[in-house]
């Protein structure tokens, strides 16, 4: 079973292992309830102080971050809740595991009619939850869910058929407690999101349940971070993927090491979009930077924190970005707002991204727009941060180096093209990064020195899109894969097995001279020794 969260994470995670289907299944019996608020709206109270700790008891608070207006509240699981829930998905593995790749194609092409067919109420959800506006919602929970389904459909099951290698050598993937070779999973996801996890996680059980499959076999758990060691040392986990912070990532892999559970871990990064001398049009390429930066009101893990520029266009990037940055608009898309940026899901880092930003200005840098958390006038409850232009950024300052997660645009000055690689890589992390130019020699140089497990070459984050490549970082951001063959493979058992090829014909033996009791020592270390000068 895997540990991930977002709704993203969790349909690729059922994904995998199903092919192509040219069934016109249909989701009329997929049974899910709709949160009401979806459909019609939420006007519950605005609390005074939004946190998702209750001041009356151990319950998760779920709120609008957008908004702070409560959506419901959510019981955390126990330890013993951890346990029926691993055991409920187990029991249902032993059936799931025995399904063809004709059965799994339909229940995943049921899933993926419905989510297409649910659009508004899947970006309802998430905006509500998350604070982010509808557009980001369906780049991030729609596109890129639809997009992990299809690759998945049209090239799962041949990475995971069996294949040979060599003359007498097969290999064959083992279905271990893994949904990508079909098996079970178990969600934990965010406190912060715990309202909608109930729902999306139900759009994959209605889809087993539709296609007459048990829908223990997806089992979600949020709890609070005392009890998660008791899930990620459980010895019915087989797999985690964790997706998270560094520090948290620690905890997960001292924890896991108790059962020896392997682990791919993906820990955000500080990204850096290289812009070289010779980028052709500024101004096209500002429009791909702000999306990169604002995008979910920069809470993206491969968003860009670091735009490192060269001198002939720097002053002329830094006078675009700036006229644009002032004229985003922040508040709520559900309350009728016409907005560019959501809020974010927490305020709990507001005071450390002022205090980066207020040092970083006293070091040398300028802050052109933006600079604080901000008081919405309509939602004053809202967890708002300024959208931010930062300029002259050196990398000695905290701001270069720690992974911000909020709305601030981020520009660094570099001499040339070493000096601009060096920049890059001078942090810790290294998940993903971007480079815009024409020289093919510069480009070709910097995705080569470039420390990352990830490139993009004149654009922004493809990689993230395009499913047939394999996600994940190196140094600080984690290690592991996810995504393309290598993530479907990584998290199932490789299992070798040796036969042979012709056994009516040719059979393994032992030859006389060496079987046991060996009666002639020397004349066996001689056939051995003659043995190994053939190879």
């Amino acid at each position: 079973m895997a540990m991930k969260i977002s709704f993203d994470s969790l349909v690729s995670g059922f994904a995998a292992g199903c092919s192509i289907n040219r069934d016109n299944f249909s989701f009329a019996a997929m049974d899910m309830p709709v949160p009401e608020e979806c459909k019609e709206g939420w006007k519950g109270e605005v609390l005074a102080e939004p946190s998702i700790r209750s001041e009356s008891d151990y319950n998760i608070q779920c709120y609008c971050p957008a908004t702070g207006r409560l959506l419901g509240r959510a019981r955390p699981a126990y330890p013993e809740d951890i346990d029926k829930a691993i055991a409920k998905s187990a029991a249902a593995q032993k059936e799931w595991a025995k399904t063809s790749f004709e059965e799994r194609k339909k229940v995943l092409r049921s899933l993926l009619k419905y989510i297409l067919a649910n659009q508004d109420t899947i970006i309802t959800a998430a905006c509500l939850d998350s604070g982010k506006t509808r557009i980001d919602a369906a780049l991030g929970e729609i596109l890129v869910v639809v997009e992990k389904i299809k690759w998945v459909l049209n090239n799962g099951e041949q990475a995971l058929r069996p294949e040979g290698r060599g003359l007498f050598v097969l290999v064959s993937l083992g279905n271990q407690y893994s949904i990508f070779a079909g098996n079970g999973i178990v969600v934990k996801g965010s406190e912060n999101t715990a309202w909608s996890s109930g729902y999306f996680v139900s759009t994959i059980k209605g889809a087993l349940s539709a296609c007459g499959h048990n829908p223990d076999l997806v089992q979600s758990i949020t709890c609070w971070p005392e009890v998660a060691p008791h899930l990620t040392s459980h010895p019915g986990i087989a797999h985690i993927t964790f997706i998270g912070s560094r520090p948290v990532a620690h905890h997960v892999a001292a924890s896991a090491s108790k059962s020896l559970t392997p682990l791919c871990i993906e820990l955000g990064g500080k990204d850096a979009a290289i812009v070289l001398d010779d980028v052709p049009n500024v101004k096209a390429l500002s429009s791909v930077l702000m999306r990169g930066v604002f995008q979910s009101a920069a809470q993206n893990c491969i968003g860009i924190e670091r735009i490192v520029v060269l001198p002939k266009v720097y002053s002329k990037l830094v006078e675009i970005l700036e006229e644009r940055i002032k004229k985003i608009r922040l508040g709520s898309v559900l309350d009728g707002d016409e907005v560019d940026c959501g809020a974010m899901v927490s305020a709990a880092g507001f005071d450390k991204l002022e205090s980066w930003i207020e040092d970083a200005v006293k070091k040398g840098a300028r802050c052109l727009v933006g600079g604080k958390r901000l008081i919405h006038p309509k939602y004053p409850q809202g967890h708002y941060f300024s959208p931010t232009l930062l300029v002259d950024v050196t990398e000695d300052m905290p701001i270069a180096q720690n992974e911000t997660f909020a709305p601030i645009c981020v520009l660094m000055r570099a001499k040339d093209v070493t000096h601009a690689i060096h920049l890059a890589n001078s942090t810790e992390y290294g998940l993903g990064g971007s480079v815009f130019g024409r020289n093919k020699r510069d480009l070709d140089r910097v995705v080569r020195e470039f420390k990352s497990g990830m490139v993009s070459v004149n654009d922004f984050g493809v990689y993230y899109l395009n499913q047939s490549l394999p996600f994940g970082g190196v140094r600080g951001s984690g290690y592991g894969r996810f995504a393309g063959v290598e993530g479907m493979r990584a998290i199932c058992n490789v299992k070798a097995v040796c036969e042979d090829r012709f056994p009516r014909l040719i059979n393994t033996a032992i030859p006389p001279v060496v079987d046991y009791p060996i009666r002639d020592g020397n004349r066996g270390w001689q056939f051995t020794k003659g043995k190994n000068a053939c190879v």
